[in-house]
């Protein structure tokens, strides 16, 4: 098979800064910023917005996104699952810029950072942040490593839903209001959602060499088709999830009556994303192999922009 990497790619220098750019997938760390931008912002309409922990909270998400991503890319070398045929952008363990022990080092120096901001959040919301943080970076082990890798075994699309969404936004606003409020609840689901849809484009354009090594991911499972009703479903139950939300806004309770009076509006900001959201769904639909590459990079712009303006309309709706 002819080698379509982008020149920029393939000269890359092996062990340079480059390679080490590559492994950490910058383009994925909107997913762990997203969410913290969110929790704050929902501390902030609670009155108890922190800079400091708000800070700590969005440094160890990015280290252990990096350090997650790391991880998926030796462990999935290891595995089998990067053939030279692979679709997706190049993998640095598989293209050898970097060697397997280089890269654990990596994940343990990146997991390390979050730990030291995880040492400073236990400090100022306790000992449950412990159990968050431990949980966060075992899980990003566990996606593709370990007896039981997550991602092999289905069950990638719930770990991002849980990790991507509730845990990063509600911990974020727990570390700084030392509670959980029902809107952080309710924000996460859209986050979550959206993160998830971009782990689904990922699985479509992999899903024939994934099922040649035995990594049965949830395409896999699935097929095409009703993969993507999945991202489609995905979409649609995000931009859903803001009318609740909306009624939630600036409250310290809920109530069924909430839904139809006293709602904020702005936080229905994010469906000004709505026409780029279904233009992707139709990527989806129409889109085969590397070309899906653009629809995934689609996806985390859908999550950066549906995200930056929902934390803007919450900001908004502390004003009201």
């Amino acid at each position: 098979m002819t080698d379509e990497r982008p020149p920029a790619e393939v000269a890359i220098e092996p062990g340079s800064a480059r390679a080490w750019v590559l492994a950490a997938r910058l383009k994925t760390l909107p997913a762990a910023l997203v969410p913290v931008a969110v929790g704050s912002a929902c501390a902030l309409i609670h009155e108890g917005f922190r800079w400091g922990p708000a800070v700590a909270a969005g440094g160890g998400a990015l280290w252990i996104q990096v350090g997650t991503n790391l991880a998926n890319d030796v462990f999935d070398h290891e595995r089998g699952a990067d053939s030279p045929g692979r679709l997706g952008p190049l993998r640095a363990v598989a293209a050898g810029l970097l060697t397997p022990s280089q890269t654990k080092r990596g994940m343990v120096t990146a997991f390390g950072l979050a730990t030291l901001c995880g040492l400073y959040l236990v400090s100022v919301a306790g000992w449950p942040v412990l159990a968050i943080g431990v949980a966060s970076i075992l899980a990003g082990i566990g996606y593709t490593g370990g007896p039981f890798p997550l991602a092999y075994n289905g069950l990638g699309d719930l770990f991002v839903l849980l990790f991507f969404g509730f845990v990063a936004v509600c911990g974020t606003a727990f570390v700084q209001l030392q509670t959980v409020p029902t809107l952080a609840v309710w924000a996460s689901l859209p986050v979550g959602l959206l993160a998830t849809a971009m782990l689904v484009v990922n699985n479509i354009r992999d899903a024939e060499g994934d099922a040649m090594v035995g990594k049965k991911t949830l395409a896999v499972r699935l097929g095409r088709q009703l993969s993507e009703v999945q991202y489609s479903g995905l979409l649609v139950l995000a931009y859903l999830g803001l009318w609740p939300l909306g009624s939630v806004a600036g409250r310290s309770g809920w109530s069924p009556a909430d839904l139809v009076a006293g709602s904020s509006r702005w936080v229905l900001l994010p469906v000004l994303t709505l026409p780029y959201a279904i233009r992707l769904v139709a990527e989806v639909r129409q889109r085969e192999g590397a070309t899906l590459n653009e629809t995934l990079s689609g996806t985390a712009r859908l999550l950066l922009l549906f995200g930056g303006l929902l934390a803007l309309g919450l900001v908004l709706s502390a004003t009201q």
